[in-house]
């Protein structure tokens, strides 16, 4: 297989350049649409004045930098700030709070107004919360050592017998039951971080995690790492991220509109040319 460093040199040195930014690109003002109900003074936040924004911890690149939600750098803090603009909301009354990833999509009462922490919207979900429509579309890929054997894999057969890692509760798993079907039961960490440890310690042959995850992973955290190849959509839907909110949240329909103004005048497009890595230089596997 074609190695990849050269592609992880660029990779690198342009991580390294967003997350030494002096700040995040300009986002839209703080200004709702004219006679709009999705004001600050409108909206039932759980703050009066204040939009609580959650997220896990820790985070990581690209969707968050040095762990600090709060920057606006990264692609899903500045599409949070960007949705926020959007609301009428100027950065100081943006107020960030951090939620396990599970524990964020349970049933019950919430500790945020929205949360953005790469969840995939799916049906089983939603019967747990609400999702705002979607801000980003999104593939999972396989990461695995250069040098071992799953790493010249060019097909699905060719991961069937591989031990597989993913973090647990997320679509990354589901991507490996439903696409892969690998003999060997994948294997489950509570975060990436757990599943890459697993990956350098000869526990798993390969991980799955989101595309642009996958790029970050190979381009600034495991050198010695390549992305095998992205796996094929579940049925040919689109996998999608949106804001998390409580079920039935007020907030919902506004949320939504913001994302879709967003789309509209190319702002999330902007983002994601910005932040994250495309998928050039990631084979389809099928």
């Amino acid at each position: 297989m074609t190695s990849h460093r050269p592609v992880r040199r660029l990779l690198a040195a342009a991580f390294v350049l967003l997350a030494t930014a002096c700040a995040p690109a300009a986002q839209p003002s703080a200004a709702p649409v004219a006679g709009s109900s999705c004001g600050p003074e409108q909206l039932a936040t759980r703050t009066p004045g204040t939009l609580t924004v959650g997220t896990d911890q820790p985070v990581y690149p690209p969707w968050y930098i040095d762990d600090d939600p709060a920057s606006g750098r990264g692609f899903e803090s500045a599409v949070a700030y960007a949705i926020a603009g959007e609301l009428g909301y100027v950065r100081e009354d943006v107020a960030w709070t951090r939620v396990p990833f599970n524990a964020a999509i349970q049933p019950g009462p919430k500790a945020y107004d929205l949360n953005l922490t790469e969840f995939s919207i799916t049906e089983e979900r939603r019967q747990a919360v609400d999702f705002s429509r979607p801000y980003y579309d999104v593939k999972q890929a396989v990461v695995a050592l250069e040098g071992a054997p799953v790493a010249a894999a060019t097909s699905l057969a060719g991961l069937k017998d591989a031990r597989i890692g993913t973090q647990i509760g997320t679509t990354s798993y589901d991507a490996v039951v439903n696409q892969v079907g690998p003999t060997t039961q994948p294997s489950v960490f509570n975060t990436n971080d757990d599943a890459k440890l697993a990956l350098t310690n000869g526990q798993v042959d390969a991980i799955v995690v989101d595309l642009p995850t996958a790029f970050y992973i190979t381009s600034a955290e495991l050198p010695n790492a390549t992305i095998v190849g992205q796996l094929p959509l579940g049925n040919g839907v689109p996998e999608q991220f949106g804001a998390v909110l409580d079920k039935s949240s007020p907030l919902t329909t506004c949320v939504s509109e913001a994302v879709d103004r967003l789309r509209s005048a190319g702002v999330l497009a902007g983002l994601e040319r910005e932040w994250l890595a495309t998928g050039g230089d990631a084979p389809e596997l099928r």
